[in-house]
Formats: structure tokens, C-alpha cells, sequence
């Protein structure tokens, strides 16, 4: 998406940074029909496979313009909140997905918001002063009507009132999934192998809906293989029952990489430093192997799926379709991660402890 957004669209408010989705400078909108409400989300366009882009409306900073300066570009105005200027882009789309999507604004909930955006230049503090206006002026926003609102508070253009309208004319049948190489958030395989999928035809998994979703039966989670951190870490079901989990995977990556990174991805990567292995061993996590071409499916426990170091009992052509694990009532959970930063950080050592 970067490279469309930059080098085919020359929107080049889109910053090129670090390209492993750390810095935030490439930080785009995304808005999708949800049961007929729009939503938006902030996403690091530079691992953000653009057939994930299919029958959404993508934002960039230049999408938030109106004449003169919109409300959060004032404030970073006022309160000298930018100074080189490459990472503010990315603030101020964060910061306007953050008034699309807010209903009762806090200071906290605007700081989580900007937790994927780095800047190298002003200590923060301007920045957190500006977000503060942004939080101040939220307070007035108009539940009924939050689009109108915001687009006569300056906050967005007034194009954004066609959106809905716009994007259901849309055919968003998921792409074709005959590619050589599956892909879901991309958030970690964009890191490894970026120049080599440039020249694959991938098989895009996560528009399918019969992978997206989460299941609750009884005790019983199930997980499609596209389910995303944000989406587990908002669940009503698993707030209910693990009452600290929101501050638990708040300790997981930025809210950029969480509103794309899929679970069944981070436990396929394999990696040592997997958050999501350790959490989905504690709970004895069962997952499903579909074969893309056969469709066939295997069962087996998350703690069989993994033979050594980054091997696993995988065939080339399986996905990880589904996630499953049971949360009793009389289920503790507890999960931690030691780190050289408390946020935004692998770990040095992490910690899923479950007890029953």
C-alpha cells in the first residue's frame, strides 16, 4: 500500500521510515462497512498487503485536508508540536482515526492511539499537549451524528459524508485465492521477504470472511485464521473472562500492527519471541491445518505444531484456518513481558501462566 499510495498515486504525505512498521511515518486510515457502520483504522501502510485494501476506503494525510488547516493540524500548529515534520503525517492520521472512532474521549485513549508514531524531533511533550486539545474539542462530538460533527468541527472534509453510500455500491467479494504464497496481515512476512513478494501472485486471506471471525460457544473460543489482535483484544467475551486482558495485549506490538497482525500469523512465524505462542500454549490452544488446494483439514494441539526452531508440523500448502481453546469461569490468566522498553519492544522473556 505504501508503494501504491507514494509511487502510483504521488501522495507522498506518506513517509517512507523504517519499513517494519516501528516509526509510524507511513501511517494510513482504513475504512470499512461494519453491519452498515463505517470504521476506521490506523494501519502501517508499508506491511499492508494492498489486496487488503480491497473494497475499503483508504485514507491518506491528504485525505484529512480541508481549507486551511483541520483541527488536529492546528493544534500540532499551536502547541509546536512538529519540528523536521516527516513524522507528523502519521500523527495526524492516527489522531483522526482516534476522533472517527472515539465515543467517550479520555487522555488516555488519545495517547494509546498515537502509540505507533515515532518522533525523533520535539520529546513528545508538545504532542501529547496537542492531543490534549484534540481530547478537549471531542468531548462536544455529537453520538448521533458523529460524521457531521466532525466534518463542521473542522476535523475532516465533508467528502467523508459519502463514504458509506460510496463504499457499499462496492463489490467486496474477496480477492481470488490462488497465489503462490498466503499472506494475512503481512505484518511480519513484509519484514522478511519484502522484495520477494513483489514478484508473487499471493493468495490473500484476510477479507475471507469465513476466516475472520470469533466464535464463542459455551466455555469455547474459535479463532479464524484472520482474526487480528484488535479483535480478540476487544472481544466482550474475553474482557468478561480474562479481566485484565486488554492491559495483557496491550503489551503486544502498536495499535497500528494490532489492527492488522493476525494471530494464526504470529503463531506461524515460529519465532521464539511469538507473544501470541506463549498465550495460546497456556490455554492449550487447538488449532486446524486446511491444505489450500485440497481443502482438506487436520486438528492438532498448538503444543504438537512446533518440532524445533522454526520448524513446524506444516505442510507448504496449509494455513492455519482456525484457533480454538476453552475459558472457564474458574480460569485465571495472567501473561507478562519483560523487555528492554515496556512498549513496542520484542521480548527478552514472556510469561502465560493459566490456572483452573
Amino acid at each position: 500500500m505504501l508503494d501504491f499510495v507514494r509511487y502510483h498515486q504521488n501522495l507522498t504525505g506518506t513517509k517512507i521510515g523504517c519499513r517494519e512498521g516501528d516509526c509510524g511515518a507511513c501511517t494510513v486510515l482504513v475504512g470499512e462497512l461494519n453491519n452498515g457502520q463505517l470504521e476506521y483504522r490506523s494501519k502501517t501502510s508499508c506491511l499492508m498487503p494492498i489486496g487488503n485494501a480491497h473494497g475499503k476506503h483508504v485514507v491518506t494525510v491528504e485525505g484529512v485536508n480541508v481549507e486551511g488547516l483541520n483541527f488536529i493540524q492546528q493544534a500540532f500548529a499551536e502547541e509546536g508540536a512538529t519540528q523536521c515534520g516527516f513524522c507528523t503525517p502519521g500523527f495526524v492520521n492516527s489522531l483522526s482515526g482516534y476522533a472517527l472512532t472515539c465515543s467517550q474521549p479520555t487522555n488516555d485513549e488519545v495517547i494509546s492511539a498515537i502509540d505507533g508514531n515515532i518522533c525523533r524531533c520535539t520529546g513528545y511533550k508538545s504532542i501529547e499537549r496537542a492531543a490534549a486539545l484534540v481530547v478537549d474539542e471531542l468531548q462536544h462530538k455529537d453520538a448521533q451524528q458523529p460524521l457531521s460533527w466532525l466534518v463542521e468541527n473542522q476535523f475532516i472534509p465533508d467528502y467523508f459524508l459519502e463514504i458509506p453510500e460510496r463504499l457499499a455500491l462496492i463489490s467486496a467479494e474477496a480477492p481470488a485465492t490462488s497465489g503462490q504464497l498466503a499472506v494475512g496481515g503481512g505484518t511480519d512476512l513484509y519484514v522478511q521477504k519484502h522484495d520477494q513478494l513483489h514478484g508473487l501472485e499471493l493468495d490473500y486471506l484476510f477479507n475471507q470472511p469465513e476466516l475472520s471471525q470469533i466464535q464463542i460457544s459455551g466455555n469455547q473460543v474459535t479463532l479464524g485464521g484472520s482474526v487480528t489482535v484488535t479483535q480478540l483484544m476487544e472481544h466482550p467475551f474475553m474482557l468478561e473472562r480474562i479481566p485484565e486482558w486488554y492491559r495483557f495485549l496491550k503489551l503486544i506490538s502498536s495499535t497500528p500492527i494490532r489492527n492488522i497482525g493476525t494471530i494464526a500469523g504470529n503463531l506461524a512465524n515460529a519465532s521464539p519471541i511469538g507473544d501470541f505462542t506463549a498465550i495460546l500454549l497456556a490455554l492449550n490452544a487447538e488449532i486446524t491445518l486446511q491444505n489450500s488446494m485440497t481443502k482438506a483439514t487436520r486438528k492438532l494441539p498448538l503444543r504438537s505444531f512446533y518440532l524445533g526452531y522454526k520448524t513446524l508440523d506444516k505442510q507448504p500448502h496449509e494455513i492455519i484456518s482456525q484457533i480454538a481453546f476453552e475459558l472457564p469461569i474458574q480460569r485465571l490468566f495472567y501473561f507478562d513481558k519483560v523487555c528492554k522498553r515496556q512498549y513496542l519492544d520484542i521480548a527478552s522473556v514472556n510469561t502465560a501462566i493459566s490456572l483452573q
